[in-house]
């Protein structure tokens, strides 16, 4: 029951033991020996002997556990988190046998495994690395076919997050804090054409592994022209397959599109109004005219927008899940065939009708798709209520479409699938909203994937309890700050840095660097530790914007830090200000350091980086980024070491924290 204490605690346990034990021994003897003597005279001699003998017996355990703990109990720790670093965190410089020096051949063997540890790891990387070099010729053509393609490329997960993005995808969904690696892709696009364009796919009855859609970016709301492939791995563990998204930023040209396609509406319907007070020669020939013009108008409108042929069912099965949150129920009759439609626009404009006239009292919903003629399909929307008029229908295709596309609105839809709604009642009390959709010719796209990928993030599954989480599973964000001065109630951050550690693997490239205006001045005394003058700081943005920066970075990733308090205590106190919170799992490098190498050693960033082999560059030492990135690569180094000292998850860690909780006291 006592193998949770650490061995240098057990051993003092040990001769306590031994000590208390001897000195009841001995009093229990002095005890005896004056009852057997029967001399009233003798009781205060005895006393003093048993007391001289019990501390004599205590002071000589004593003396033996110091010098035991010295020359045994600590080496042998000191021992054990060295072949433990050499095991599990790649150091190769050789064991130190001096302060094992009594425990015999145990440092000359421990000294001889970590050898023939290191020459075996060269040796198959050896062997590895010529197989490795054929996948890193294959890898690095990937990269350059992405580098070259004019498209933002991202490779999700089946659980929405990103696996791999180019550096096109940058500059396709603008400078923003939140594209990096296993981040969700909500962070970046509105979910909602991409959730449901991922659904239709995966449907078998679908047959297809591609989609072109149209989504936008959260920040700005741009629209982007997307198109959406399946990705079917060789052994992935995950039900789901990751898919593929190609980006392009052509919201713009269509919305300009749009606008002269409503331009030239508006003329046509103001041509049509004026035709009765034109002669009848012109106004045959106009009328003749103007039909011919909205012909060729509704032929070409269905042409610039990104439109699928998908089945007519795709209608029925969309729109019955979205006004089941609202609790409409909604009955269909769609006949076997496929038309030419953007299938999230198509549903949320039967969303939107159903939605207004439901608010006007209308009720048993009904939608029908059957064949009008060899080209189109009738779409009708039925439903028992009062019968919309047109201007009516004309106010409730003006509203945006979704609160995400407020640019967007159902007269838009009407546009560029090159239909009209229009409204037909009925002697049943019924009335009908309809608008014809073109027929697909085409077929359906079958065929597999034309990409398949295998990558680490691809297969991860995060457990429910985040507690329950490894760490080499999660995604840290390694952060430190440089200050004012090192009172977190007065002083001020001046630089902020991070980096982060995805899948156990730091990935330097993910950065984020910042000076900061910290609206006072920074005292001579540190500058000279960090170099950050008030000259630098002069024009950077200003506590709370980097804070908001910062914390968008982050996302909700555990945070890790050296002497975290400290740091954290500057963010912490800005977060009524900012309006956010920095409230997700933070992690101690100071800690770890405890439990891995014990409490004795010392933990300074320095101390720990020379312990694990990790250079730190003079002129990047005390700079924020500099010392984010050796604690990061200090981190990653120790998650392998946490796992072998059985305490692979998040909340094992955190746990492990609070016999080390008096470092962090002292530091502070």
């Amino acid at each position: 029951m006592l193998t949770h204490l650490s061995l240098r605690l057990r051993i003092f346990l040990f001769f306590a033991l031994l000590a208390l034990g001897g000195a009841a021994l001995v009093v229990g003897g002095m005890v005896l020996g004056y009852m057997r003597l029967g001399d009233p005279d003798a009781l205060p001699a005895f006393i003093v002997a048993g007391l001289v003998a019990s501390l004599a017996i205590i002071g000589l355990t004593t003396w033996v556990w110091v010098k035991f703990d010295e020359h045994v109990a600590r080496p042998v720790e000191q021992l054990a988190a060295e072949m433990r670093a050499r095991a599990h965190a790649d150091v190769e410089t050789g064991i130190d046998h001096a302060p094992a020096r009594y425990l015999g051949d145990l440092a000359p063997a421990a000294a001889a495994v970590a050898d023939h540890l290191t020459e075996t790891r060269n040796a198959m990387a050896m062997e590895v690395g010529r197989e490795t070099a054929k996948l890193s010729r294959e890898k690095a053509r990937l990269e350059a076919l992405l580098a070259g393609s004019p498209d933002g490329v991202l490779f999700c997960t089946p659980e929405h997050n990103i696996a791999l993005y180019n550096a096109q995808a940058g500059r396709v969904l603008g400078d923003t804090e939140a594209l990096s690696l296993n981040r969700p892709l909500s962070d970046l696009l509105l979910p909602g054409p991409i959730l449901q364009a991922y659904d239709r796919l995966r449907d078998p009855a679908t047959a297809e592994d591609r989609a072109d859609i149209l989504c936008a970016t959260v920040e700005g709301t741009r629209l982007l022209e997307a198109r959406l492939h399946l990705m079917h791995l060789e052994g992935q563990e995950t039900e789901a397959p990751g898919y593929v998204l190609r980006l392009r930023d052509q919201g713009r040209g269509l919305l300009v599109q749009a606008q002269r396609a409503h331009l030239l509406n508006d003329l046509l319907e103001g041509v049509t109004e004026a035709l009765p007070t034109l002669p009848d020669p012109a106004r045959a020939d106009l009328t003749a005219l103007t039909a011919r013009i909205r012909r060729e108008k509704s032929e070409t409108d269905a042409k610039w927008w990104p439109l699928e042929a998908l089945p007519a069912q795709t209608l029925a099965t969309g729109l019955r899940a979205r006004l089941a949150r609202k609790d409409i129920p909604l009955t269909d009759d769609i006949a076997d065939l496929r038309m030419r439609f953007d299938g999230f626009a198509a549903v949320r404009l039967l969303e939107k009708l159903a939605l207004s006239w439901a608010g006007a009292g209308a009720t048993g919903f009904h939608l029908s798709v059957s064949i009008a003629d060899s080209m189109t399909a009738m779409v009708t929307l039925s439903a028992t209520g009062p019968t919309p008029t047109p201007d009516k229908i004309a106010q409730w295709l003006a509203a945006p479409l979704t609160p995400g596309f407020t640019r967007f609105s159902g007269r838009d839809v009407v546009l560029f699938h090159g239909t009209r709604v229009t409204v037909e009642p009925a002697s049943d009390g019924r009335a009908s909203l309809r608008f014809p959709l073109r027929l697909s010719l085409s077929g359906s796209r079958t065929g597999p994937a034309a990409m398949r990928y295998d990558f680490d993030l691809l297969h991860a599954r995060l457990p429910d309890q985040l507690s329950e989480a490894r760490l080499r599973q999660l995604d840290f964000v390694i952060f430190d700050t440089e200050t004012t001065g090192l009172n977190p109630q007065v002083d001020e951050i001046c630089q902020i840095a991070a980096v982060r550690v995805v899948n156990g693997k730091l990935q330097p490239g993910e950065r984020f660097d910042m000076l900061v205006n910290p609206g006072r001045k920074i005292p001579p005394a540190s500058t000279a530790v960090h170099h950050v003058t008030n000259e630098m700081v002069a024009d950077a943005p200003e506590v709370a914007q980097a804070l908001t920066r910062f914390h968008r970075f982050a996302g909700g990733c555990p945070l890790v830090a050296h002497n975290a308090p400290f740091d954290m205590a500057f963010l912490q106190r800005r977060e009524s200000e900012i309006g956010l919170r920095f409230d997700q799992p933070i992690l101690d490098t100071v800690l770890l350091s405890a439990i891995l190498f014990g409490g004795s050693a010392e933990h300074t960033l320095d101390a720990l980086c020379d312990r694990l082999a990790i250079g730190i560059p003079e002129q990047d030492r005390h700079t924020a980024i500099g010392d984010a990135i050796a604690t990061a690569t200090a981190f990653a180094k120790m998650i392998p070491m946490m796992e072998a000292a059985s305490l692979p998850t998040l909340g094992q860690a955190i746990a492990a924290f609070d016999r080390h909780a008096r470092l962090i006291r002292h530091l502070n």
